[in-house]
Formats: structure tokens, C-alpha cells, sequence
């Protein structure tokens, strides 16, 4: 497994395994999956409702908590009561501690919610704590106002919005780049089918998921990819064995069109879902 170092010394996988979109026994089938097929990042939120079901995987896998890297998030909705939230997540995990948990959204009051995690990290109760869909200029904002800076800011990124200018905003405060939805979800036929994808993955002797997984992962992003049919979460594993050129790099650059599908906290359809949860 390759590892990124985050700018607080932590080590952090390159590849996960996520769980949006997932609950109860498919959940927890899929993820004890994961954990069987190498995977040693789990990623979960309190709004996806699923903690107990990963939870449970965790400990039927029977892997040492010391060999893993478990991931949540404290949704908007709960920012005055952060603490009470974390520690309802390391109950439904069965742990004592986590090791990066984010703050879901730039919504509400976030910033009361942000010192609740410092403290819960001077506290080694967190070993790493980041945000999720900041845009760069309210993850600046947070990085000037507080103490802490954080580790790791969790984005829609995908090779048809690959967030090369968030990324290099990213790159000069030492904020790790973290991928969800790294295969595009709604728009994985638009992606899979471009050609230059699939004449790099028939060179390889890869899938076009496979190739778009590498990709980003050569450009310093962490995955989260996520499947509940066996030989995906297998195939999405199976990454390391092969290195992208220059110019095939070069060549999946091009089909970036930056613009988000899901993650962006500007986009009207995208506030109205995340007050739903």
C-alpha cells in the first residue's frame, strides 16, 4: 500500500475503500470485503448513517486497529454538539480513537465545530482532523483564524473535474487532497467511454477504472472508491502493479472539465440534498 505523509507527520493510505450511499448488512458485507481484499482506509460520515454496520466489519476482519486507517465526519447539522458526535462515532466503530475525522460541509457553525476538534486532537482522541468540500476560500479563511491546519480537505474529484486549481491551493497550505466519488458516479459512462481512457487501459491490460484510479493517484490525490459487488472492490485494489507515462498523464489531463457534480457548497442542488440529511 502506497502512503502519503500528512502535515502532521501522520501517514495516511493512498487508496480507501468508501461507504457513501451504503447501510446494514450490504455495508457491512462490503466493507469486511475491502478489509479481506488489502484495504486498510475506511471511510464513513455520521449523516451516511452506516458507523455501527462498518463497525461491526472492522471487528469481524479480526485486522489490528493499529493496522488501520478509519475516516469520519461530523455533519453540519451537529457542529454545536462535536464532542457528543465523535464520541457516538468511536462508540459505533468500537474504537478508542480515530484516525481523521472531517467536518462535512462549510455550513452552519463551523467554526465552533473546528475548535471542538482541536481539542479533541490535542487530546490524541483524533490523530488528524480536515474538512470536506471547502472551497479554497473558506479553507483559507479557516487556516488563518485557528490553530490547527487541516490535514486533509476531502472533494468531488474525478477525472472529468479534477480540481487542478483547488489542488495547487491545496499543494501550498499542505492540505492533502482526498478524492470522493474518484470514478465518477453519475457520470461514469461519460467518463469510461472517452477514448483516450480506454486505449490507456487496453495498454496497460487495465479497466478504465482502473486507469482513472492511478491517474489521480499519481497526481498526489488520495481514493475513496466505492462498490458492494466483490470483484470490483478487488479491481479497484489491484493498482500498483503499473505507472501512467508523461504523456498518458498528460493526455487524461485534457479531459477535465472542471466542474463539479455533487461537491460544490455554491451549488443550490447541492445545499438543498445536504439539508436533507
Amino acid at each position: 500500500m502506497d502512503k502519503i505523509t500528512l502535515n502532521n507527520n501522520i501517514q495516511m493510505p493512498m487508496l480507501g475503500f468508501g461507504t457513501f450511499l451504503m447501510s446494514g448488512a450490504e455495508c457491512e458485507d462490503s466493507v469486511l470485503s475491502a478489509l479481506r481484499s488489502g484495504y486498510r482506509m475506511i471511510d464513513t460520515a455520521e449523516a451516511y448513517g452506516n458507523e455501527e454496520a462498518v463497525g461491526n466489519a472492522i471487528v469481524k476482519s479480526g485486522i489490528l486497529r493499529e493496522e488501520l486507517f478509519l475516516v469520519t465526519k461530523v455533519n453540519f447539522r451537529s457542529y454545536e454538539n462535536t464532542r457528543a458526535t465523535v464520541e457516538t462515532s468511536l462508540k459505533k466503530l468500537q474504537t478508542d480513537y480515530l484516525d481523521l475525522v472531517l467536518l462535512h460541509w462549510p455550513f452552519g457553525n463551523y467554526y465552533a465545530a473546528w475548535r471542538e476538534l482541536e481539542k479533541l486532537y490535542q487530546e490524541e482522541k483524533i490523530r488528524a482532523i480536515g474538512v470536506s468540500n471547502f472551497d479554497p476560500d473558506r479553507l483559507i479563511d479557516l487556516i488563518e483564524f485557528n490553530d490547527v491546519v487541516p490535514a486533509v480537505n476531502q472533494i468531488e474529484t474525478h477525472l472529468l473535474c479534477q480540481r487542478r486549481a483547488e489542488h495547487e491551493w491545496l499543494e501550498k497550505y499542505h492540505v492533502q487532497h482526498m478524492a470522493y466519488a474518484p470514478l465518477g458516479q453519475g457520470r461514469k459512462n461519460e467518463m469510461f467511454e472517452a477514448s483516450a481512457l480506454a486505449e490507456i487501459a487496453k495498454a496497460h491490460g487495465k479497466t478504465a477504472a482502473q486507469i482513472a484510479l492511478r491517474f489521480l493517484m499519481q497526481s498526489g490525490v488520495v481514493v475513496i472508491p466505492k462498490s458492494v459487488h466483490e470483484a470490483r472492490i478487488k479491481e479497484n485494489f489491484d493498482v500498483f502493479d503499473f505507472e501512467l507515462s508523461t504523456d498518458e498523464m498528460a493526455q487524461l489531463v485534457k479531459m477535465d472539465t472542471a466542474v463539479p457534480m455533487i461537491g460544490s457548497p455554491e451549488n443550490p442542488a447541492m445545499v438543498e440534498a445536504a439539508m436533507k440529511w
